[in-house]
């Protein structure tokens, strides 16, 4: 006997329904993000400017998404160690990462090995803010000027080095860029950090270093190490009277270190756009922007696909840079 078309249809709808119900079930915590606390890893020691960075943000974002944001910090291997574990993570939103160009650009540029992908492995977020570095020098060392350290360094180079903290950090990278740029001559000499960069800078042991405005601003103003210049294309807020390397006769000169939110890849797009739009107003607050500023950094806000562009615009650079300075990672 056949069936009614009426009944038929309502096979039809029932069956539909019962299909449709993992999805909705699946959908519903994803309306709801966030309903526990959020790790925030921070691949960097407590204390430094990018620990003070991850705990603003991770305050702010944890305000406007209803949250706690927790900073973990899981330093290691020039940001490696941070990374991987939010690469592996879950793709739930509740493991985040505050990366850097050092995670992004650097790491794949002298790495052969990495155990994540700076671009399949992770859903990007947005930029966060751009780090000044500058050139400084010992008291000691002759001159002021870009244009003293180029002609003394040319003329002796076996008299100079300049130190960094770290080989393949953003310093290094900068001041290979600098060398390669200008025609100046130093031996590159890493330590395990700014703070050992700078003591070894106070004591001679180099002539020169290449650090971070944060990190450097407060020797320079107890006038126990002096500034060169600045590495960015801007002049830095902390420090005004520095001229950029770029106002010293090479225009166009422009390196720094900046910071990104990300997690990890195939974030749900509930997820992602919450997250996003979280970071937006957060980098659109003008008290937010000013505490960044008082801690030595550029607000730089872009969203997600801006983050992805500036990555692959810059990864090809770095790789250049490592190629022809022979930078390789440890």
């Amino acid at each position: 006997m056949p069936v009614p078309r009426s009944r038929f249809l309502s096979c039809l709808v029932a069956a539909a329904a019962v299909l449709a119900m993992p999805a909705v079930a699946w959908a519903q915590p994803q309306q709801g993000y966030p309903e526990r606390p959020i790790k925030l890893i921070v691949p960097f020691a407590p204390g430094g400017a990018t620990d003070i960075l991850g705990r603003l943000l991770a305050t702010a974002l944890g305000e406007r998404l209803g949250q706690p944001m927790v900073v973990e910090n899981r330093a290691g291997a020039g940001t490696v160690v941070g990374a991987s574990i939010v690469a592996k993570a879950p793709a739930d939103g509740y493991t985040l990462l505050l990366g850097a160009n050092t995670t992004f650009t650097l790491n794949p540029a002298i790495r052969n090995n990495l155990p994540y992908d700076p671009l399949r492995s992770f859903t990007q977020l947005g930029l966060v803010a751009d780090m000044g570095l500058l050139l400084v020098a010992h008291n000691d060392t002759p001159g002021s000027t870009l244009k003293d350290v180029i002609a003394q360094t040319r003329a002796a180079p076996e008299k100079f080095s300049y130190g960094s903290y770290g080989t393949g950090s953003s310093v290094h990278f900068g001041g290979e860029v600098l060398k390669s740029t200008t025609g100046a001559r130093m031996l590159h000499v890493p330590f395990n950090g700014s703070a050992p960069n700078l003591t070894a800078l106070m004591g001679g042991q180099v002539q020169f270093a290449v650090d971070t405005v944060v990190a450097s601003t407060p020797l320079i103003k107890a006038g126990k190490i002096k500034p060169i210049v600045a590495l960015g294309a801007q002049r830095l807020a902390l420090l005004p009277n520095v001229p950029t390397v770029a106002e010293s006769g090479y225009p166009g000169f422009d390196m720094g270190s900046w910071f990104a939110f990300v997690g990890p890849a195939g974030l749900p797009a509930p997820v992602q756009g919450r997250l996003e739009k979280a970071l937006a107003d957060t980098m659109a607050s003008a008290e937010f922007k000013k505490k960044l500023v008082d801690i030595g950094m550029t607000p730089s806000w872009s969203n997600g696909e801006g983050l992805r562009t500036r990555i692959e615009r810059e990864l090809p650079a770095m790789r250049a840079v490592a190629a022809r300075a022979d930078i390789r990672g440890d």
